[in-house]
């Protein structure tokens, strides 16, 4: 979060980049090689995609995201080329009361402050924190599952929708929307449209295909459960 400076964007990008090449070449030098290596990666893969329904076969996006996640997962492909079978969790959203964006936005709402961010029209591809967990779980256990794999929720929602479902279940109202003006104001034109305003309408396709069944499949059920 903040505003993406140089410096900052350069942290970014090592912290992902450098760091996973590093450990999936010593991977890979290893006498014991590991059966399998779960790197993570993120939807902003796929960068603002509007409508489009995306999959773990769909083109990555444009911008400075996108460009980091391919680096990223592609830093993994050295341990997959010395046979580790490699997946890349490509994660959503992730709901938790305890931290992230949730937390965050948990105390305007509470007060009665809370809207949608922008035009609201933005999908956003969440899912719950638990079934993030059991997810990783299943990725490790199922074999035949490599390469990208999307984390998200079945059931992806316009932000107007999370945020009316979000104060919904805390019994608020949510009257005060964040014009986009102000969100590149506080955040920086690049990081205001790349995390809060991007699109990105994912589908868990081989997650589902390989047998695993979430816990939380709608918002509100997984909002309930976490407040």
């Amino acid at each position: 979060m903040g505003r993406w400076t140089a410096e900052k964007k350069k942290a970014i990008h090592e912290s992902r980049v450098q760091g996973t090449r590093n450990l999936a070449t010593a991977l890979a030098r290893s006498e014991a090689k590991p059966a399998v290596l779960v790197c993570a990666s993120a939807v902003g893969f796929y960068g603002n995609r509007g409508d489009e329904l995306l999959r773990e076969e769909s083109p990555g996006g444009q911008g400075f995201l996108p460009e980091v996640c391919r680096e990223w997962e592609d830093a993994s492909r050295i341990a997959a080329e010395a046979g580790i079978r490699t997946v890349n969790i490509r994660i959503g959203l992730v709901l938790s009361a305890k931290g992230g964006a949730l937390r965050s936005m948990l105390t305007p709402f509470k007060l009665g402050l809370g809207g949608r961010i922008g035009s609201g029209q933005q999908w956003w591809s969440w899912i719950h924190v638990d079934d993030i967990v059991r997810g990783i779980h299943h990725v490790i256990r199922t074999e035949s599952l490599s390469g990208p794999v999307n984390l998200v929720a079945p059931n992806p929602v316009r932000n107007a929708e999370f945020t009316k479902v979000l104060a919904s279940v805390l019994g608020r109202p949510a009257f005060f929307p964040v014009p986009e003006f102000a969100l590149k104001l506080a955040f920086g034109e690049m990081a205001a449209s790349e995390l809060l305003l991007a699109s990105q309408r994912v589908e868990p396709g081989k997650l589902t295909a390989s047998g695993y069944t979430f816990r939380f499949r709608e918002l509100r059920a997984a909002l309930e459960n976490l407040l």
